[in-house]
């Protein structure tokens, strides 16, 4: 078959022949993949920085992906753990790793909304216990991802949301998903953080997809500017775009009812995260959740590596 085959860390993916895998368990199935997301979980496989990279090449990346069974069946799948990836024209579905979507559900939008989505839905459901009436702070909120995050905030019940991003041009679209607050974190990072604090003092979930220094600084001014330092409030770090790490005094941890999690591969169980699927997959096929998308023809997938993308917009890939 043909597939993006990745044989070098430092190179993007060349659109090559690979050995089509083979449905050997109990419960796989081959399938015909009909769209797959480029999405930042996808690139940082392809170059090796993510943390569950073993060093194996050559690799196919590719965590995700719609395709349709010989009988005609639409499934989206998250693939296995060490399986070719579903940047390809065909992959092997664990059945238990699955959903069945319903005829005619668009599969680009499934396979462009899924993986962003999943995010923040499997953050607040699975790991902050949210509660309809509760409020949150999205730190990121002008990616892809963090819109969304403001769009499922709302869906989940939130009271008052408050969306943060880096992007100023995008801000606008952050409160049209349902911000009720937008700040900019372009500037000078104890101003920006200070910002926050004022917009988000007293919010119950803060969803943070970008940890580094917009994080390190947040959380101090976030909790000084509470009106009660006792009020729980769950950090939920997501994603680290802004840098992988924080420096973090140890009074902010003593002076305030502070919990910081992660949420992601490993910190929810498989079948936790497959149990939320078809909800989320439900409101995506809806039109209530949606993402900017651009489809590229897998062939492509070299050019579509490179091609600079606006912020917020996510690239599937189609064989």
């Amino acid at each position: 078959m043909r597939a993006a085959v990745v044989h070098s860390f430092d190179a993007p993916p060349r659109y090559a022949d690979f050995p089509e895998p083979v449905a050997a368990g109990a419960h796989e199935v081959l399938v015909d993949v009909l769209a797959a997301g480029l999405h930042p979980r996808v690139r940082s496989a392809a170059d090796g920085t993510h943390y569950t990279s073993d060093g194996t090449l050559p690799l196919v990346p590719g965590i995700d992906a719609v395709g349709r069974t010989a009988d005609g069946e639409l499934l989206y799948f998250v693939a296995d753990d060490g399986a070719t990836g579903t940047l390809a024209e065909r992959s092997v579905v664990d059945r238990r790793r699955s959903i069945t979507l319903p005829p005619g559900t668009d599969p680009v939008a499934v396979a462009a909304a899924m993986n962003p989505g999943m995010s923040s839905w499997v953050a607040l459901r699975r790991r902050a216990a949210f509660r309809p009436g509760g409020s949150a702070l999205v730190l990121g909120a002008t990616g892809s991802a963090g819109r969304l995050a403001v769009a499922i905030s709302r869906h989940l019940g939130a009271e008052r949301v408050v969306g943060a991003g880096r992007d100023p041009r995008r801000l606008a679209l952050v409160r049209a998903q349902g911000a009720d607050d937008v700040v900019d974190l372009t500037g000078d990072v104890e101003e920006a953080a200070a910002r926050v604090g004022r917009a988000a003092a007293d919010v119950d979930v803060v969803l943070d997809y970008l940890w580094g220094a917009p994080a390190q600084h947040t959380i101090p001014a976030l909790l000084r500017a509470r009106t009660d330092r006792a009020k729980p409030l769950a950090w939920v770090q997501i994603g680290s775009v802004a840098g992988p790490e924080v420096t973090l005094p140890s009074s902010v941890l003593r002076a305030a009812a502070l919990t910081v999690m992660g949420s992601g591969q490993g910190s929810v169980t498989t079948a936790g995260i497959v149990a939320e699927l078809p909800s989320l997959a439900a409101e995506i096929a809806s039109g209530a959740l949606a993402v900017d998308v651009l489809t590229v023809p897998l062939a492509d997938v070299e050019q579509a590596w490179n091609r600079p993308t606006e912020p917020g917009r996510r690239v599937v890939l189609m064989p």
